[in-house]
């Protein structure tokens, strides 16, 4: 079982609301730090919610709230206080960065899952710095190719400096992505697919292609949380307040 450092889980439940309180009495107050520990459960093991353990509190109400802050926008804002954070301490290393997506089932369908040969899923796009830290996440139908999403992914990016570099692998070498790119003053560099004829990039900057396992460690890293490898949800919005958490603790664990 995933457990948060206490730093961690105290920065957590300081940007997570209390729940209102009714002048005339009712149900005691929200223990927002057993509901916490339900959720990031449910997020490491891949877990339906009938099967929260007790300690984590009443399965109904891990959900309920779950629900609420994603509808609510709670995980999307801690997200953004995480980038905050980064940026505040040493700061993103924007010279490279990495660019990859990883592909999640999702059997049950539902908004925003796409058809593929390897059946219906989603993709999560990343874009991590130097270091590895995520600088963009996002998640899209499975559908259109990889090189089709980039651009939606820079509109998620937790800096507002722009990168000098993204580097990706064959599936990204495209001319038309590369000048929209160049547009937003970023270089893309790829592997030339086998069957190109022009040739639009030598070998020297390529050799920053080798340390591409940035951004495969960190998607690594995301995979460890198991309900990111199979979407459940037959929504996008409870998906993506998933993966926001997942990122916002590897990046405050990293830094």
């Amino acid at each position: 079982m995933l457990r948060l450092t206490d730093d961690v889980a105290t920065w957590l439940l300081e940007r997570i609301p209390d729940a209102p309180v009714s002048p005339k009495g009712g149900r005691p107050a929200l223990d927002k730090a057993r509901v916490l520990r339900g959720i990031v459960w449910i997020l490491a093991n891949g877990a339906k919610w009938k099967d929260l353990p007790r300690e984590c509190g009443a399965k109904s109400a891990g959900h309920r709230h779950f629900q609420r802050w994603g509808r609510d926008g709670v995980f999307e804002r801690i997200w953004r206080d995480a980038g905050r954070v980064v940026e505040e301490r040493d700061g993103f290393r924007l010279y490279e960065c990495f660019l990859d997506g990883t592909f999640a089932k999702a059997r049950g369908g539902g908004d925003g899952v796409g058809l593929t040969k390897a059946g219906k899923g989603v993709t999560i796009m990343i874009l991590v710095d130097a270091q590895g830290l995520a600088v963009a996440i996002d998640t899209l139908s499975a559908a259109p190719h990889e090189r089709q999403l980039v651009q939606r992914l820079f509109d998620f990016m937790r800096t507002s400096a722009t990168p000098e570099r993204v580097i990706g692998d064959q599936a990204y070498d495209d001319d038309g992505l590369a000048a929209e790119l160049a547009e937003r003053g970023t270089e893309l560099i790829a592997p030339h697919r086998s069957k190109r004829v022009n040739i639009t990039q030598d070998g020297r900057p390529l050799r920053r292609y080798k340390r591409r396992w940035t951004v495969e460690r960190t998607i690594a890293w995301i995979q460890h949380f198991r309900r990111l490898c199979i979407r459940g949800e037959k929504s996008t919005k409870p998906f993506q307040g998933f993966l926001h958490l997942a990122c916002t603790i590897l990046l405050i664990r990293q830094v």
